[in-house]
C-alpha cells in the first residue's frame, strides 16, 4: 500500500530533507555534479528552505511504501495549472507504482479545484525520468535554461499534461 502523507511537523520537514540528501546525491550526482546537488540542497531542500516553502502556502507530501517513507513531492497552483515542483523516491523502492500514486494524487486534487494541467520541470539529461512521465501522459512543451546562482544553471525540459 502506498500512503500520501501532508508534511506538517518539524520532524515531517527533517525527514523530507533526509531524503532529498540521499535521492538527489545518488541520482543527481552523475548528471549535474556533487557541487550543483549541494547547492541545490542547500538552497532548496535544507529544512530551513521547505520550512520557509510550507509558509508560502507550497504544498509537500511524503510516500510511504510498506510502513516506510521512502520519497515526496511538491506543488504549487498557479494561475492555470498546478506545477510540479518535486518528485523523488528512493532508488530501492523505484518500479513499484510510488511515482504514478503522486501524479493520481496530483490529478485528483486538479481536477477537483478546476485546475487544466499539470506542469513541470525535468533536467533534459535525466532521461529515466523524462520516459517515466512520458509512459505517465506528459509531453514535452519547451526547453529552458534557468540560471539559479552560484554559477549554476538549470537546464530543463517542460512538461505538461492535460488533466481537464
Amino acid at each position: 500500500m502506498i500512503s500520501t502523507v501532508p508534511v506538517r511537523s518539524k520532524s515531517d520537514i527533517k525527514t523530507v530533507a533526509s531524503l532529498a540528501r540521499t535521492i538527489w546525491t545518488e541520482h543527481y550526482t552523475p548528471i549535474i555534479g556533487l557541487g550543483q546537488v549541494n547547492y541545490m540542497l542547500n538552497r532548496f531542500q535544507s529544512a530551513k528552505a521547505i520550512q520557509d516553502q510550507l509558509e508560502k502556502e507550497i504544498a509537500y507530501y511524503l510516500l510511504q511504501f510498506k510502513e516506510e517513507f521512502v520519497g515526496y513531492f511538491s506543488f504549487d497552483i498557479d494561475e492555470d495549472f498546478l506545477f510540479l515542483s518535486k518528485l523523488y523516491v528512493l532508488k530501492s523502492a523505484r518500479g513499484n507504482g510510488i511515482a504514478k500514486t503522486a501524479i493520481t494524487f496530483m490529478e485528483s486534487y486538479s481536477r477537483e479545484r478546476g485546475i487544466p494541467k499539470i506542469r513541470l520541470t525535468v533536467n533534459k539529461y535525466n532521461s529515466n525520468s523524462i520516459k517515466a512521465y512520458e509512459k505517465m501522459g506528459f509531453v514535452n512543451v519547451d526547453s529552458i535554461i534557468q540560471d539559479i546562482g552560484n554559477g549554476y544553471v538549470m537546464d530543463d525540459y517542460v512538461l505538461e499534461k492535460d488533466i481537464l
